[in-house]
């Protein structure tokens, strides 16, 4: 472990004790994380306190099926063409809404006069309607970062002074980042020149997969 490394989880193990869940070190990097009802007064510590200025990156991740996948090479056949497995069959939203610490929030911080970096996750044990406290009053950079995170995968942001989506338009349906949305989504638009506007239609094209072709000799 590089010696910055190590006094900065010196650090936050002496500043931050009994307010967060683990402090992991690995490839020479420190993972905090923190409870999110811990969170946003974590943050405003490793700013004000620890020198952390900039937040760097706000991402939300869907841990659903996470480890889980359809490929299994073990399964080809040994000669002619082969390819993986793949499942058609959708993720049920009922067990997707009930999985245990679905949704996570990843921030990434940035110390400049200490050249330190820090990561720092935050899991909402709500799947149904997961919530974190804003930290746009933190650091100003977090509002369209919160805005992403809340447009693609239906994070709320508490706090937030104007919590809407940025990417999909006003009046999409759904979080298309979330692994239980379909692939082919649930609508498409076209310019309909009669009528002058964009027009909503339900999707017209097949789901399919492309996958790798193998020969076997």
């Amino acid at each position: 472990m590089k010696q910055s490394v190590h006094d900065l989880q010196t650090r936050i193990e002496q500043t931050l004790s009994g307010q967060y869940e683990q402090l992991n070190h690995e490839f020479d990097e420190l993972t905090l994380t923190v409870a999110p009802e811990n969170l946003h007064e974590t943050m405003l510590r490793l700013r004000d306190e620890l020198g952390f200025e900039m937040l760097m990156d706000l991402c939300g991740v869907d841990y659903l099926s996470f480890g889980q996948t359809n490929w299994e090479s073990d399964q080809a056949v040994n000669t002619g063409f082969s390819r993986g497995v793949f499942d058609f069959e959708p993720i049920h939203e009922p067990d997707g809404l009930d999985a245990p610490n679905r949704f996570c929030v990843v921030y990434h911080l940035l110390s400049i006069n200490q050249n330190l970096r820090l990561r720092v996750k935050s899991y909402s044990p709500n799947s149904a309607q997961p919530m974190f406290d804003s930290v746009s009053d933190i650091w100003n950079v977090a509002n369209w970062f919160e805005r992403e995170a809340f447009d693609l995968f239906g994070i709320i942001f508490v706090g937030h002074p104007d919590l809407r989506r940025i990417l999909t338009d006003y009046g999409f349906v759904g979080h298309p980042l979330r692994k239980d949305f379909p692939l082919v989504g649930h609508v498409e638009m076209r310019y309909d020149s009669e009528k002058g506007r964009v027009v909503y239609e339900p999707v017209s094209i097949e789901n399919r997969v492309n996958v790798p072709r193998v020969i076997r000799h």
